[in-house]
């Protein structure tokens, strides 16, 4: 039998890792110094399950205690905070989603060695937008892409709202962090990979034109200022996407979902 534990005190303590989840900076502080992500929803709270993730606390209102029940089961010593959503949205400071929320420890990232495995690789350089990288790890992982490398300044992941832009695909899709930026993209081409780099560099060329066999490795840059030049040099083709007179951009996310389905690995 699950835990449950009624709860109508927003300012109880034990309430904490679900609290002021809208404060950014908070948030990530929490999460990272204590291992924890947060998971909104009952889809992606049995995603995280699915992916071996090991729930901390669950804070639902009746209806969901009633409908997670077997979740809820399978972890009789993990609290699950029962209250009305009115408690829930006081307490995390947001509406949230259908009135479900858990939090659960992260999981350990893959080794490179497993990470390279693959030959198809996305790599995102300093996004700080949680929605634009959640929608390019969906992309990735809906067209067949092996793996995410997030480098040192990129947002998280397993951010809430990043999880919640993915569907859930953040806990599936293998992902690291770089250790160093310079050095990570050495290793990876030196694993096989061919560096693709997205940039209106005038020595760019057009998307089409890259052959689509091998092992790529497509490395997407900020919202505001692209890949820095240190990325660009690394690269060993710079790509565009042709546009029509009078535009010259699109957003990480949809330039991410031209490119992948452009450059997928080809059907066995």
């Amino acid at each position: 039998m699950a835990l449950l534990i009624p709860m109508e005190d927003v300012a109880d303590r034990r309430l904490e890792e679900f609290a002021r989840l809208r404060d950014s900076q908070l948030r990530t502080r929490l999460e990272t110094e204590r291992g924890l992500f947060v998971a909104e929803g009952e889809k992606i709270i049995r995603r995280a399950v699915e992916a071996g993730c090991r729930p901390s606390a669950f804070l639902l209102t009746p209806r969901w205690r009633t409908t997670l029940v077997d979740v809820l089961d399978g972890f009789p010593d993990v609290p699950c905070y029962v209250g009305t959503e009115a408690m829930i949205e006081a307490v995390s400071g947001f509406h949230v989603h259908r009135g479900a929320l858990g939090t659960f420890h992260r999981p350990a990232p893959p080794s490179w060695a497993e990470l390279l495995a693959t030959d198809r690789l996305v790599v995102t350089q300093g996004l700080v937008d949680h929605a634009n990288l959640g929608s390019i790890v969906r992309i990735a992982a809906a067209l067949g892409w092996g793996g995410l490398v997030v480098s040192e300044t990129c947002a998280d992941p397993l951010y809430r709202r990043s999880i919640k832009a993915s569907m859930g695909s953040a806990l599936q899709l293998p992902w690291r962090r770089m250790d160093d930026d310079t050095t990570d993209l050495r290793r990876i081409r030196e694993a096989g990979f061919t560096l693709v780099a997205t940039t209106l560099g005038d020595d760019a060329v057009p998307l089409e034109t890259v052959p689509p066999g091998g092992r790529l490795a497509l490395l997407l840059g900020n919202e505001g200022h692209g890949l820095p030049d240190a990325w660009q040099r690394e690269a060993d083709v710079r790509v565009t996407i042709p546009m029509a007179r009078g535009v010259d951009s699109l957003n990480v996310a949809a330039a991410a979902a031209i490119c992948a389905y452009e450059l997928r690995p080809t059907a066995p």
